[in-house]
């Protein structure tokens, strides 16, 4: 079982991040044409589970199946209601032979939605079919990647129950590649201007209809090149740069309009769920404030059954 909290290297373990990510956009086609739409797109997120990646349920013939990526077997599964649970295994074959072997395999369970296309949010967006170049795996660096993710979730998790306004789950966008939690104030939010590469401006703004506080989870890139967690606001208020956001480790990245905490110092913190924590919380509480939520209407202590009350008012006779 690999250590909670293990040491990542995007630097080394980009060929198997980018492997992974290019496998995930072809299972991320799945949910997106076989599921009703949900608002902000959550329908086609992944979830973290404890051996890998898995896909919401779709309707089968006779039932309904799911995907899922298995990061300690290297193996994707379509396993269905009616008892099946059939698979191929992941060896760093092309975009182009996994997207022909998952096909087959939904085929073969009764799932008839076609998964051809092209993946999102990235600049080289080869179409699956043609995507014929060799690819990159390993089964160490991807039970460590795993894993990672699987402790940010859990954290993730633990930070959503101080929320009883619209929250999103903690859920993996296989387009961006990022773990995600997000809150809502309620309020409609400006028109987002879109603009990220191979993705459709009118999903962007559906996702940013209404004002957020979101915090994630990526590997690396985009201008920060190594594992990294994430917070910003949309609208971003003014004045969120300036805020006191912990833990020290944080930082204000110019170019993203985010904060930013870098995850091996995380990992090498004596509590680093303590410390993503206070990252999640402070982070939030910037936004909030800077925005003037209504956060005595939004917010309940962590972990705890609804809200509390004023006992001296509410006891019953």
């Amino acid at each position: 079982m690999t250590e909670r909290w293990p040491e990542l290297d995007f630097a080394a373990q980009r060929p198997v991040i980018e492997s992974l990510h290019a496998y995930l956009q072809v299972i991320g086609k799945l949910p997106t044409r076989s599921l009703p739409c949900c608002n902000h797109s959550w329908h086609l997120a992944l979830r973290v589970v404890p051996r890998g990646f898995r896909s919401y349920p779709v309707f089968a013939q006779n039932g309904e199946a799911e995907v899922m990526v298995d990061c300690h077997r290297s193996t994707v599964w379509v396993e269905t209601s009616a008892g099946s649970a059939e698979s191929f295994a992941i060896t760093g074959q092309s975009v182009a032979e996994f997207h022909d072997q998952l096909t087959q395999l939904l085929r073969e369970a009764g799932v008839e939605t076609d998964i051809s296309g092209a993946p999102n949010e990235v600049e080289d967006a080869v179409p699956f079919a043609q995507d014929t170049r060799g690819r990159v795996w390993n089964q160490q660096a991807i039970a460590k990647i795993h894993r990672a993710f699987s402790d940010a979730n859990r954290v993730f998790e633990q930070f959503r129950t101080g929320f009883v306004g619209k929250s999103s789950p903690s859920h993996l966008f296989w387009g961006s590649f990022d773990l995600a939690v997000t809150r809502f104030s309620g309020r409609e939010a400006p028109v987002h201007p879109g603009g990220f590469s191979n993705l459709p401006d009118d999903v962007t703004r559906e996702a940013y209809s209404h004002e957020v506080a979101s915090a994630g989870f990526w590997l690396g890139g985009g201008g920060v090149e190594e594992a990294a967690f994430y917070a910003y606001g949309y609208p971003s208020p003014e004045g969120l740069e300036d805020a006191k956001v912990g833990p020290q480790a944080a930082y204000w990245h110019e170019q993203l309009g985010e904060w930013v905490l870098p995850y091996a110092r995380v990992r090498a913190s004596g509590d680093p769920d303590a410390m993503l924590m206070e990252f999640l919380e402070t982070s939030y509480t910037a936004v909030a404030e800077l925005a003037n939520w209504d956060r005595a209407a939004l917010e309940i202590p962590f972990g705890a059954y609804g809200k509390p009350y004023d006992v001296a008012h509410h006891r019953a006779d």
